[in-house]
Parts: structure tokens; C-alpha cells; sequence
């Protein structure tokens, strides 16, 4: 609605002399979002103010204002109204300022007020900590412009199928607040999309139990495929494995990922081990390294090879997990190597 006769309006000269003046870079503004210096009416003074009562100094200011120049188009009640809001979450003005400088667009977003602070009262009725709900705001916003009527029906529908499960009443609500800390997105979804995908799994044989390791293992990111995502994925893993129904099963369980992945991601992925010289009965022995990207599997092979370490003809383990994890086992496996075959201080054997 700003860009369609952008070209014969003109800049507004208070607002530029007022940003001038707070030594923002008016020509990144240009580039960037030049409809803001259009508009009739702006509050940079006033926006200023609120952000230097709260700490921010001058270098502070003028950074949220050029990332985020939409924010003096805001009156200053909306934005005293959303400092209110995020001091509910907040341990004091100093971690706010900090907050607004790093996401200032989550929070210069005062359309959604209401379901906003509903949301964040909703969340922590139900036990999530303050630092968890700040980075819910900052990192996912969208789930705080639903009404909150959605959020908690979409809570009850996942609550509702742990405990169909069998998960238990006494873990429920360290799973539910896990799941949600692990993937705030879940609340992106239906009741309706969360069904279908449990019920697609308990059509291919996955007992309660396993449908509930799955989740945990996916960090709810199961909820953002659908039966018709996962089918194909699983399709391709069966002819690449060659296996049964059961034996896919089980390699499902062991690599979620297998499920995760779309097919052109394993089909990738497949291909760049295959090319290092790794077999797919290899594969099919450890299949969470298909959970890596192929540039992570080369740069890992590399390093191991530089030892000596053949991962042809040995286990694809010591090329698995996080970063961590493989710097112990490079570690291991280096100081294997570099430790002597004769322990000069070994106790000698009398019948030797």
C-alpha cells in the first residue's frame, strides 16, 4: 500500500532532519524501506525518548532505527504499551534494550497487543520460565498473533494424545513445556494436521510407545510434515535398504531422520556418502549419518582419513553426532594412534 505512487510523493524533510540529527544513516533507510520517509506523520523524537529511558544510548538508537525504521511510525502509547508487555518477561530495562536492538522488527510489531499479552499470561500459567517465553518472542513472534483460545485448544489436543499414548499424567507437563521449548512452531499448526500425522504413523504399525519416542526424538518437528511428505520418504528408504516393513520400522526408530527428510534431501545425502566409497549396507548399519549434510560427512572423512583411519572398510559411528561428540572420537582415535606399541614402564613379565 506504500509503493504505488512512492514516486511522486516526497520525503517527509522533519522526519529525515530528525533522524539526521540521531545520526541514523538515512541513505540505508532509502535503500532498505524508503516508504517509511514518506509517510505525513512520524515520532522519531518521541521513539528516541522511550528508547533512551530505557538505556539505549546514542549508538544503540540509531542502529534499532536503521534496521527497523518502521518502528517511528509507531505513536509513542504503542510502544510504552509493548515496553509494558515485554517487561512481564524481562529482568530489567537493560536485557529489554538488548532484546530490541538484536529482533527490533518482533518488537516494534503492536498490531497483535491484546493476543500478545494474553499468550504470554497463557504460557506462563503453564509453567514455561521467563527466559523461554523472551525467546519465543524473539525468535518465533507469529505464535503470539494467534488468539489465544488457538494456542491453548492446540496445547489440550497435544496433552490429549500423550495421554491416549500412554505417556503418563505425572510426566505430561515436563513433555508438553520440552516439546515446546524444543519447537515453539508446533502452534503454528492445526489440531487437525497433529491428528492425521499421529494417525499415519499408527497405520504403519508404530505402536503407542513408539509414536511417542518419535516425537521425542523429532522435537515435534513431525507436525510440520504430512502423511504424504512422510510416505515418500520412507517409500525411498525401503528400496534403498531393501528391507521389510519391520526392518524399515526399526530404522525409522533408530534415524527419525529417514521420516524427517524429504527425498531429494536423503537422495542427497545418500549419494555423497556413496561417492566417499561407504556402502549402503554401511549405511543401513548406522543411518543417523544421513542426518548430516554431505559438506559435514566430507569434511569429517577428511580429518579422519589424515589419521589413517579408513572408513571403508571400519564403522561409520566414529562419523556420527554433534560437532562435540565427533571431536571426541577424532580425539580418541588420534591418541590411539599416537601412543607407543612398547610401554617402556609396563611391569616385566618374570616368564617373559
Amino acid at each position: 500500500c506504500y509503493t504505488t505512487d512512492t514516486k511522486s510523493r516526497e520525503e517527509n524533510k522533519k522526519t529525515i532532519e530528525s533522524l539526521h540529527r540521531l545520526s541514523v544513516d538515512i541513505k540505508k533507510i532509502r535503500r532498505l524501506k524508503e516508504w517509511v520517509l514518506l509517510q505525513d506523520v512520524a515520532y522519531v523524537k518521541e521513539i528516541a525518548g522511550i528508547l533512551q529511558e530505557m538505556g539505549a544510548d546514542e549508538t544503540t538508537v540509531a542502529n534499532i532505527l536503521e534496521r527497523c525504521p518502521e518502528a517511528i511510525l509507531h505513536t509513542p502509547a504503542e510502544v510504552n504499551s509493548q515496553r509494558a508487555l515485554w517487561q512481564l518477561v524481562c529482568q530489567n530495562e537493560k536485557q529489554l534494550i538488548k532484546l530490541i536492538e538484536q529482533f527490533p522488527e518482533s518488537f516494534f510489531t503492536t498490531e497483535y497487543h491484546e493476543n500478545q499479552k494474553a499468550n504470554i499470561l497463557f504460557f506462563q500459567e503453564l509453567g514455561l520460565k521467563n527466559n523461554i517465553i523472551t525467546r519465543f518472542l524473539t525468535s518465533a513472534p507469529n505464535i503470539f498473533y494467534n488468539p489465544v483460545e488457538k494456542n491453548k485448544n492446540l496445547i489440550e489436543t497435544l496433552q490429549r494424545n500423550y495421554l491416549n499414548l500412554g505417556g503418563s499424567d505425572a510426566n505430561m507437563k515436563i513433555w508438553i513445556l520440552k516439546l515446546l521449548s524444543q519447537n515453539p512452531f508446533i502452534l503454528l499448526n492445526t489440531s487437525t494436521v497433529i491428528q492425521e500425522n499421529l494417525e499415519f504413523l499408527q497405520k504403519n504399525d508404530f505402536t503407542d510407545h513408539e509414536v511417542l519416542q518419535l516425537l521425542s526424538k523429532l522435537k515435534g518437528f513431525i507436525f510440520q510434515l504430512t502423511p504424504t511428505t512422510m510416505q515418500k520418504s520412507m517409500h525411498f528408504s525401503q528400496n534403498v535398504f531393501k528391507c521389510s516393513d519391520q526392518e524399515l520400522k526399526q530404522l525409522v526408530l533408530k534415524c527419525p531422520a529417514l521420516l524427517y527428510y524429504s527425498v531429494p534431501v536423503l537422495e542427497e545425502r545418500l549419494e555423497g556418502l556413496l561417492k566417499e566409497g561407504i556402502s549402503v549396507s554401511q549405511i543401513r548399519e548406522t543411518p543417523m549419518v544421513l542426518e548430516l549434510t554431505t559438506q559435514i560427512v566430507e569434511y569429517r572423512i577428511k580429518k579422519l582419513s589424515a589419521l589413517g583411519y579408513d572408513i571403508k572398510s571400519g564403522t561409520l559411528e566414529s562419523l556420527n553426532g554433534t560437532k562435540k561428540d565427533f571431536e571426541v572420537n577424532y580425539g580418541k582415535i588420534q591418541s590411539k594412534k599416537e601412543r607407543p606399541i612398547f610401554n617402556p614402564v609396563a611391569p616385566i613379565n618374570i616368564e617373559d
